[in-house]
């Protein structure tokens, strides 16, 4: 007997089979057959939004909270338009993302319908792979298809237009079993029963490098007086943290992290030497400045990361391992590249540390040394090294060390993340915006586990509290703070209602100036005197949470931020609301940099 799914239940189901636990929407009527076949569905959580871009970046924060595929629904046209900036910052921040879009009818399409957009030339350079399905029989192995190249490879957007009568139209399938329930329950109850054709989620083994190359690259380690380890997103996707710390133990390598990706590895850890971005500290410059070898792991070497690409001089030697073979030699020319899983490289390295070819002198000795003489160099070399790690470690905690703050007319900034820092478990779970308010919280917050930083590699702003409302999904047990500027929390302050609605606790601190900071920082230093359109005039934030049912607070002072804090931490956990505590910091101090 066949059995009858909707367009819409069919891509349900996919999305069961993918494991998909949460969707993001503002829902819209292009795609309302989705909409309905979720309503019937026993476990994926709808999260209802107030905007599109609140939902893709929440899809996107999603998605690297909790290692799944983020996924994300919008209607045609205007909604999609408004999803944009999150598949964007999925695509820089090579996180594994499905967008669901809902579109014009098929025979609609080509008359410039109402709403209608050509999203394969929209997206086609913003998505790894954009796809209109045509052929409601065809949803379960096109669908399938777009979660594994959302998470293959490097990670990234996929975006699948869901014409509007294709949704709502039926897919004939035989299931004799379903047809034996069909006949006791009612037609929806039959529908929920049928199974789809025997297409399975594509699962590959992570990509393993080649022996011979791992040697050569553990080789060049073991030659070098001063190598650095700079790690990227890679880490993340591949769950290699472990690997990672063992294999920068083996090799007795200084390790930093590339542009906001600050907690792929220990920041307490005795190899830890520091992060790149927007105003990394001296040292680590000249550390790379000095380095006779570079190993970078996971990472595209990105314009931040690399400080506008001068980060290396000419010559320098690097072995570049990643998962993408597109990135090697887009931004420097690598001794060694290595296409290969983060996981993978670092597993198979580790594994050479203790064999003969990896313990090996990196030269023979010559005919007049002894046997002891070239033990007396080895242990030298290994002192030598171990001092240079311990001296760049030493260098970080210098650079990140926090105290607490005198009184003044504003908050001190470093004095709250001292705050901060004594208040919130080691554990909790960091997101922030684009801004230079977060130079306070980079440099004076350490991460220790991964995830425990989420933020946008893509600048964008208004990314702060989606994200952290994300993250509380991925782990409701953890305490989830926020960070923004005043400018960006405006951009998406209202998705302050969700977080209401679906009692998450997550705590919102704003840091106020009453400017676009970052871009009265650049006025400043290229058109000095010529401030136009960076002043902002705003609301009363505490007061403004409180409208949503949220807990409200204002910090003047350091003293207030702290009391603010305790309490927040508190209310948000008795009473499962979310919270903002809004800061007025100091206009005149743009920068951490020019912290007096």
């Amino acid at each position: 007997m066949l059995l009858n799914l909707t367009g819409g239940q069919t891509v349900v189901r996919v999305l069961e089979r993918e494991q998909v636990e949460k969707v993001f929407c503002v829902p819209g009527e292009s795609y309302l057959g989705v909409l309905d076949a979720l309503y019937e569905h026993p476990t994926i959580v709808l999260i209802s939004n107030r905007h599109e871009n609140g939902a893709s970046f929440m899809a996107e924060a999603y998605a690297k909270a909790s290692g799944q595929v983020g996924v994300c629904m919008a209607t045609r046209g205007v909604g999609v338009s408004n999803l944009s900036i999150g598949l964007h910052t999925a695509m820089q921040d090579s996180t594994p993302l499905v967008a669901l879009i809902g579109q014009v009818e098929r025979s609609f399409q080509g008359r410039e319908a109402f709403q209608e957009l050509n999203l394969q030339a929209m997206f086609a350079h913003m998505c790894k792979w954009t796809v209109e399905i045509d052929d409601p029989a065809r949803i379960p192995e096109i669908l399938h298809r777009a979660f594994h190249i959302a998470r293959s490879g490097r990670p990234g957007p996929v975006l699948v237009a869901l014409p509007h009568d294709l949704v709502a139209e039926t897919v004939a399938e035989a299931n004799s079993q379903a047809a034996q329930n069909s006949t006791q329950n009612n037609a929806r109850d039959s529908a929920h029963a049928a199974t789809l054709p025997d297409i399975r989620p594509l699962q590959l083994d992570p990509l393993p490098p080649h022996r011979g190359a791992v040697e050569r690259a553990v080789h060049l380690i073991r030659a070098s007086a001063r190598p650095i380890l700079l790690v990227g997103g890679g880490i993340r996707s591949a769950a290699a943290a472990e690997a990672l710390v063992r294999f920068a133990e083996l090799y007795q390598l200084p390790v930093v992290t590339a542009f906001r990706r600050f907690d792929v590895f220990p920041n307490s850890h005795s190899c830890y030497a520091g992060w790149l971005g927007f105003g990394p500290s001296p040292y680590v410059i000249r550390a790379f400045k000095e380095a006779d070898l570079v190993l970078a792991v996971g990472t595209r070497l990105s314009q931040v990361t690399t400080q506008d690409y001068t980060l290396l001089p000419t010559g320098t030697p690097l072995v570049h391992v990643d998962i993408c073979p597109d990135v090697f030699g887009k931004v420097y020319p690598a001794t060694l590249a290595i296409q290969a899983d983060a996981g993978e490289f670092l597993s198979a390295a580790n594994e050479l540390a203790n064999s003969a070819q990896a313990t090996a002198p990196s030269a023979p000795p010559s005919s007049g040394s002894a046997p002891n003489d070239v033990a007396h160099a080895t242990d030298a070399a290994d002192a030598d090294r171990q001092s240079y790690v311990d001296a760049l470690h030493g260098d970080f905690l210098a650079f990140s060390a926090t105290s607490p703050a005198s009184e003044g007319e504003f908050v001190d900034l470093k004095g709250m993340m001292h705050e901060v820092n004594e208040q919130l478990a080691t554990d909790a779970l960091i997101t922030s915006d684009a801004g230079n308010f977060f130079g306070w919280v980079v440099k004076y917050r350490r991460f220790e586990s991964l995830p425990s930083y989420i933020g946008p590699t893509s600048g964008a702003m208004g990314y702060g509290l989606p994200a952290a409302i994300a993250a509380k999904l991925a782990h409701p047990h953890r305490q989830v703070v926020c960070f923004s500027g005043d400018g960006g929390f405006m951009m998406t302050l209202q998705e302050l209602e969700t977080a209401v609605r679906y009692r998450l606790p997550v705590i919102a601190v704003v840091v106020n100036n009453n400017l676009y900071g970052t871009i009265r920082a650049h006025q400043q230093r290229h058109f000095p005197g010529r401030v136009v359109g960076t002043q902002l005039g705003n609301p009363n934030f505490a007061r403004l949470a409180e409208t949503f049912g949220a807990h409200g607070a204002q910090a003047r002072t350091n003293r207030e931020f702290r009391e603010a804090l305790a309490n927040a931490l508190v209310v948000t956990q008795k009473e499962r609301v979310p919270a903002v505590i809004e800061v007025f910091s100091d206009p005149a101090i743009l920068s951490v940099g020019a912290q007096r």
